[in-house]
Order: C-alpha cells, then sequence, then structure tokens
C-alpha cells in the first residue's frame, strides 16, 4: 500500500468519525463562504430568537411598520385594479393573464408607474428606463454593488453605524468597506472626504458611498440640505457614487428634506427603494434608480439600469409579478401619491415617536438622568431612536433584559462594522402600540437601575 493511499484512506476515515450519527455528507465551516460565519449574518436571527423566546416581552426591537395600517382585502382591490389599467391599455385577457402567470421582464413589470410616482412624490424625474423592480430593497443593494465593486481595490464607504444589510450584502460579494464615523450631527463632509484621501493612500479605490439620509436606520438623523448639496460636490470631485437608500421619507410626519436623487446633476446618486415602509413588507417590493451612462467596450451606451437587469436575470430572474400587481394596483389609487395615501401612518410613526421621547424623559428626569449616565436623540421622524448607557449593551445585557425585565432592544454594537457602540442602544417605535412604548420604557428604565447598580457594586 502506497504512503499517498495510507494517507489519503487516513483522512477519510477521520472524516467519517466525524459524521453525525445518521450519516450523510458534513460540510466544515472553513470551506463555506467566510461570510457566512461573520457575525453580522446572526444579528436578525439573535433578534428573532429573542422575540420568540420571551413572547410576554416588550420589544423594541424590529423596524416593522404597524399592523393595523393593513388590511387584507386591500390586496385583492389592488390586483383587480392593476388588471384592469392593463386591460385599459389594450392589453387582450390572454395578454393580462400571461403578465401575471409569467415570468416577466428581468427589469419589472411596473417601472413606468414607479417612474410616476417618483416624479410626483420626491421630485425624482428619470425615465422608466432607469428603473429596476428588486426583491426589496435588499436586492437593490447586491445589485448596485455586483456591479458597481470590479476589482479587490475597490471599496464602499458607510457610515458607523450603519445598517447591518449593506455591511452583510458587501461581506458575501467580498467587497471591502471601509467606516465613516458618524457624529452627533450625521455624517460630515469632511470625514467623507478624510476616508477616500486615506483609502487612496492605502492604493485603494473608494468607488461607492452607501447613506441612509433621512430619518437614518438604526441612529434616526436626518442629513441637512447643506450637506446633501456638499455631498454631491464631493461625489463629483473624487469620482464617487453615492448609493441613496430613504425608506422612512414617506411614513414621516412633516416636510421632508429633499432626497440627493432630485438634487444630483451630475448622476452621481443610486437610489435604492422600498415599499415596505410605506406600503407592506409583503409584497417584497423594492427598486433601483440607476440612470447613469454605461459606454460598453464595443462603442454602443446604455443605462447602469440595463447592467443591473443583467445581474438581476442571474439571481431572482425576475421580481413577483403578483407583488409588482399589488404595489401597482395601490400607486394606480392614490395617483403615485404614496406621501398622501400614508399620511395617517405617518402622524401614527411621529407620534409614537413622540410618545417615546416624553416618556424618556419621564422615567429619566435631569437627576436621575445624571446619576445613571442616560442620554438619546430626538428624531424628527422614521423608526428608530438611540439611547446612551453608562454600561455594555451586549447580547449578555440583552438576555438579561428580556428575562428579568421584559423587555427587548437592539444593541448598537451590531451597526458599527470596525466595533464600537459597546454603551449604546437602538429603539424601535413603530410596531409598538402608545401603552406598550410607556410600560416598555418603565421596564427599561428598571433594568437600566438594575445595570448600574450591578456595575457599582463590582466596582466598574
Amino acid at each position: 500500500m502506497s504512503e499517498t493511499y495510507r494517507a489519503t484512506k487516513d483522512i477519510a476515515g477521520d472524516l467519517v468519525g466525524a459524521l453525525p450519527a445518521g450519516g450523510g455528507a458534513v460540510l466544515r465551516m472553513e470551506d463555506l463562504h467566510p461570510g457566512v460565519a461573520d457575525p453580522v449574518m446572526d444579528t436578525m436571527n439573535f433578534l428573532n430568537e429573542v422575540t420568540l423566546n420571551y413572547p410576554q416581552a416588550i420589544s423594541f426591537g424590529p423596524g416593522r411598520p404597524h399592523e393595523d395600517f393593513f388590511d387584507t382585502e386591500q390586496i385583492f382591490a389592488h390586483l383587480r385594479r392593476f388588471l384592469d389599467h392593463l386591460a385599459a391599455q389594450g392589453r387582450s385577457p390572454a395578454q393580462v393573464r400571461s403578465a401575471m402567470f409569467q415570468y416577466g421582464p428581468s427589469a419589472g413589470l411596473i417601472r413606468e408607474l414607479i417612474a410616476d410616482s417618483l416624479r410626483v412624490d420626491e421630485g425624482i424625474d428619470v425615465p422608466a428606463e432607469s428603473i429596476v423592480v428588486t426583491v426589496g430593497c435588499q436586492e437593490a443593494m447586491f445589485l448596485a454593488l455586483r456591479a458597481l465593486m470590479s476589482g479587490p481595490d475597490d471599496v464602499l464607504l458607510v457610515s458607523s453605524p450603519c445598517y447591518v444589510g449593506i455591511t452583510g450584502a458587501a461581506r458575501l460579494l467580498d467587497a471591502e468597506v471601509a467606516a465613516v464615523e458618524e457624529r452627533a450631527g450625521g455624517l460630515s463632509c469632511a470625514d467623507v472626504e478624510a476616508a477616500v484621501l486615506a483609502e487612496r493612500l492605502r492604493g485603494r479605490r473608494p468607488r461607492a458611498l452607501y447613506v441612509i439620509p433621512d430619518h437614518s436606520n438604526p441612529s434616526g438623523v436626518t442629513m441637512p440640505l447643506e450637506t446633501r448639496h456638499e455631498l454631491l460636490a464631493l461625489a463629483d470631485r473624487f469620482d464617487l457614487y453615492i448609493l441613496e437608500d430613504s425608506p422612512y421619507r414617506l411614513v414621516s410626519p412633516g416636510a421632508q428634506v429633499p432626497t440627493l436623487k432630485s438634487l444630483d446633476r451630475g448622476r452621481r446618486v443610486i437610489h435604492l427603494g422600498s415599499y415596505a415602509k410605506s406600503l407592506f413588507p409583503g409584497a417584497r417590493v423594492g427598486y433601483a434608480v440607476a440612470d447613469q451612462t454605461v459606454l460598453r467596450t464595443d462603442g454602443t451606451t446604455g443605462l447602469l439600469a440595463d447592467e443591473l437587469a443583467k445581474i438581476k436575470s442571474m439571481i431572482t430572474v425576475n421580481t413577483s409579478p403578483l407583488s409588482q400587481a399589488a404595489v401597482a394596483g395601490a400607486l394606480l389609487a392614490s395617483g403615485g401619491r404614496v406621501a398622501e395615501l400614508n399620511e395617517e401612518a405617518a402622524a401614527h410613526y411621529g407620534e409614537t415617536m413622540q410618545v417615546a421621547l416624553r416618556g424618556l424623559e419621564r422615567e429619566f428626569p435631569a437627576a436621575r438622568r445624571s446619576r445613571l449616565g442616560v442620554s438619546w436623540n430626538a428624531p424628527s421622524g422614521g423608526f428608530f431612536l438611540t439611547l446612551q448607557v453608562a454600561f455594555r449593551a451586549d447580547d449578555a445585557a440583552l438576555g438579561r433584559s428580556a428575562q428579568d425585565f421584559g423587555v427587548i432592544w437592539t444593541p448598537m454594537s451590531y451597526f458599527h462594522p470596525d466595533g464600537g457602540g459597546d454603551h449604546t442602544i437602538r429603539l424601535s417605535t413603530s410596531y409598538l402600540t402608545h401603552a406598550d412604548v410607556e410600560e416598555g420604557l418603565r421596564r427599561l428604565a428598571d433594568f437600566i437601575e438594575s445595570e448600574v447598580a450591578a456595575a457599582q457594586r463590582r466596582g466598574c
């Protein structure tokens, strides 16, 4: 027996010995893509597990729309309205049937309606051909990153804290990420410029910057108009693209600051949109506005949207026509004015945020606030606010909070790509009733009191 054969046989024997009792193949974690093992991938699962394990706890965790604004019968009305719309356009019954039951175009079935809605709602005036309808905004992120990040030296800039969906997508696509620390008032253009220059000194190319400029997830911060203009000028100067993700604008009360895309004159902004918050998450319909010109190797030109549609055709093929039809029916019902459609919901979310802010003032008057080392921000809209605490707000603390005090929140450390946020928690107010917000804050105050007392006993 040769030495090679013996070695191979020994390895095979070791592997068989490691198999579970039921038999079958075993995959070693180190043989899978490294992104699978990244801690960011466990974030949402962990929160879901905590919520399931403590069903009686009040949860400030999920950034979900409030279900009182959903009506099951609306879905059927929306579908019927869109089918009638297709017929009114001159589609035959066979063509209408095909539109609903077949795969449909990769770029989407309802691009014209989305373009009309963006024009009247957001002041974003782009041709329908520049839009790709996606399976939620998460797919739009994947498509944009896959198209833009073309080499190992390309870098995606993100704020810190940052939405985990974009950093998770970058990890799975092997795209390098560089974090720019967010200040109390939001992202600073001076900090972004410094990050661009630092990456260039390292021999890397800052390719794009991902931002949620309105009522950000997770911090709740809104980018001022002046900063938006400065950021667009910076993007032009450094050949940088901006991935703008703004899901909370149309569910927030009051006048909103113009989107980056509506201010974009140099076609530097790729606008990533979603109907998850403004209509309903179950549809899983998002979109990318990619009106940038692409010069092909054969000398012809096209739109970046065309390239995104090619990539999509290899991932999800197309977005469900039924889901697109349900969204289209809602757009038709409102004349594309999703903001008007959401006036009641936006007022509710705004008031719930105010209930939370008043509740924090009540639970933490100045003297107690100072003694416990607590502070918070005051977002003007959206679903989230952040709370600074004097103890380490990690998974273990969250477990104690859920089990002993019946209140769930999200550690902000989840949202810091390079570490940080260890003493900050995120509170989501969107999914709760006013009564639950008030009771949840009372429980949270008791938990914070307990944690600070425990730290003092340990001499920390």
